[in-house]
């Protein structure tokens, strides 16, 4: 088994979504695994038990309750959005072990670009020096994951200001260029080592 990756570039959050719904709803036991790898446009999202008051000002950027687990996030150009499309009782994987999964994956592509990155398994996601540098939010839904990660690379962390991410006030945001003197990788290089890292762990 192995993990087809989608490179899908800018795609609008709510039509990826949809996708990944769709997706989900129609796969079988015989479907590969697939990882799409894209950006949105500016939109904050609020996971399925997220609390509004965590959305401090959204001002002109659009808001969505959406279906995965978590709070408020944002998204924009410049962050690698990964949705990860996996059945995990194929794999006899329990959710937590998939979200660690992922984290270590992405811990271990930002090693890589020589980054201290850590993760963090009570507050899940991925940090440098304390301060957040990839979400996770995540769906199961008949045995099987979408949704998936956020990655910030190379992009306007603004938004962040405007509220509580993952729910913690006063969380730091942090991104890939801030730790580089050197030019920072594309979003389809980091993709790539993202997806090398998930794919052995999760078919070795």
């Amino acid at each position: 088994m192995t993990l087809l990756i989608r490179p899908l570039g800018l795609v609008d959050y709510a039509t990826a979504w949809e996708a990944m719904r769709a997706f989900t709803d129609a796969r079988t036991a015989d479907t590969p695994d697939e990882l799409w790898l894209l950006e949105h446009p500016p939109v904050f999202t609020l996971g399925q038990a997220g609390k509004k008051e965590h959305v401090l000002d959204a001002g002109d950027i659009p808001l969505v309750q959406t279906d995965r687990g978590g709070q408020v996030t944002y998204h924009g150009p410049g962050q690698l959005t990964g949705y990860c499309l996996i059945d995990l009782r194929r794999l006899d994987l329990g959710p937590r072990a998939f979200v660690e999964t992922v984290e270590d994956a992405l811990v271990e592509a930002l090693h890589t670009l020589g980054i201290p990155a850590i993760a963090n398994r009570d507050a899940h996601g991925v940090y440098v020096d304390g301060r957040k540098i990839a979400s996770l939010g995540l769906r199961i839904r008949k045995g099987c994951a979408y949704h998936g990660f956020s990655l910030n690379v190379d992009m306007d962390l603004a938004p962040f200001a405007r509220i509580n991410p993952c729910g913690h006030a006063g969380l730091v945001m942090t991104q890939v260029k801030d730790f580089l003197a050197a030019d920072t990788p594309t979003l389809e290089a980091i993709g790539r080592q993202v997806a090398s890292a998930l794919e052995r762990r999760l078919y070795r």
